[in-house]
């Protein structure tokens, strides 16, 4: 009720009236199987409680009014106006003109936007404000579009207007997701699977480098090159189309015939990291939270030693705070070389956590961590008093 009210009294301190509807789009974060999407292999997001909010009211003329509690710039263009900005508006402005372009018919509009995702963070704010826009908007124009082509559309506005080469993972999970479930997903076939997350006295506890990325692009790229050479090798000796199609066994019987051992790591984190995210699967569906708390410290464990893309900042919170009493898992989530750790642990030691990693963070890199405790929450949604 807080928000819903925080939200009403400042639209109406906006735009003097009250708001037609209020809409709601998580953040998201990817607990288990890293880099491996583009080797053929299944990704294990789910929503958070956290994420973006909009009220929105139609007005009579063709006048598109955006602000945002998080920022303080605003926006006023028209319907038959609307020009790309190179800030935040650029993502609702994105979306409006897909939807136009698919037949939808809108007059203008007041949209206040409110976000609980901390900036920078890496929990995907950029795909909850196109899906809190799309659903917005397919509602109020009575569109018929479901949630699955909003978000295949919300990705390609990221693709195409903001000009983001992403996949469709976070506009996925931001859309499907359920509360207390994980999705496993196939990035290429978009076939997925609702699996249970249920956390009782355990949270997740979010874990933020603060530190900037500079490695990532170039990885990634370079990542990208030596997983196909590898397939190349791979498909000499088995009938397979991508890396995750293979079992770590068969990998293992050709390791003599990769003449360089960097190959054969990068190789053998995509078939170990699949297996894990299958064994996840599995354990989740049993209630066996240590176990798949062992599971996302072996995929760490293998983004660092083998696919080698975590770095100092990412590892000191992760060894640090597997330290911390109650932890039963933590890893990196995310592309590497900064951004954010995903910790599986007690309620009670969330503190003890926070202090510890904390102060042994500040000792190792000079800055400090920020800390963010999140549930698993359901996808995109319109809004009721109640429900906030």
């Amino acid at each position: 009720m807080e928000i819903f009210k925080k939200l009403n009294d400042e639209f109406e301190k906006r735009y003097n009236t009250i708001a037609d509807e209020i809409y709601f789009a998580p953040g998201r974060v990817n607990l288990i199987g890293e880099h491996i999407d583009y080797n053929g292999g299944l990704v294990f997001p789910c929503a958070l409680t956290v994420g973006t909010y909009l009220a929105l009211r139609k007005r009579n003329d063709d006048k598109i009014l955006l602000q945002s509690l998080n920022f303080e710039d605003k926006l006023e263009t028209a319907l038959n106006d609307l020009e790309k900005t190179n800030e935040w508006f650029d993502y609702p402005i994105g979306i409006l003109k897909s939807l136009q372009e698919k037949g939808g018919k809108f007059s203008g509009m007041e949209i206040l936007y409110y976000g609980t995702i901390p900036n920078s963070s890496g929990l995907s704010s950029s795909a909850s404000i196109e899906l809190v826009t799309a659903y917005a908007l397919n509602d109020i124009a009575n569109m018929n579009l479901d949630t699955v082509d909003l978000v295949k559309l919300s990705q390609q506005v990221e693709n195409k207007y903001i000009g983001v080469n992403c996949g469709i993972m976070d506009q996925f999970a931001v859309g499907m997701g359920k509360e207390e479930h994980a999705i496993a997903l196939d990035c290429n076939s978009l076939s997925y699977e609702y699996v249970p997350v249920v956390l009782n006295e355990y949270s997740l506890l979010i874990s933020n480098t603060n530190s900037k990325r500079k490695l990532s692009d170039s990885k990634y790229n370079e990542r990208l090159a030596e997983c196909n050479k590898a397939l190349k090798i791979v498909k000499q000796h088995f009938d397979v189309k991508n890396l995750c199609d293979l079992n770590i066994k068969d990998l293992e019987s050709i390791k003599d015939k990769f003449e360089d051992i960097t190959i054969y790591k990068k190789a053998r984190h995509v078939v170990t990291e699949q297996a894990r995210v299958e064994k996840a699967i599995e354990l989740l569906k049993a209630n066996d939270l240590k176990g798949f708390g062992e599971l996302m410290n072996a995929s760490h464990d293998s983004l660092r030693d083998d696919y080698e893309v975590t770095g100092k900042a990412l590892d000191t919170l992760v060894y640090e705070g597997r330290k911390t009493n109650g932890v039963i898992g933590s890893r990196m989530t995310g592309a590497g070389f900064g951004g954010c750790t995903v910790t599986l642990l007690h309620k009670n030691s969330i503190e003890e956590y926070k202090e510890k990693v904390s102060k042994a963070y500040e000792n190792e890199m000079g800055i400090f961590p920020e800390f963010y405790a999140v549930g698993i929450g359901s996808g995109v949604m319109k809004l009721k008093n109640q429900t906030i």
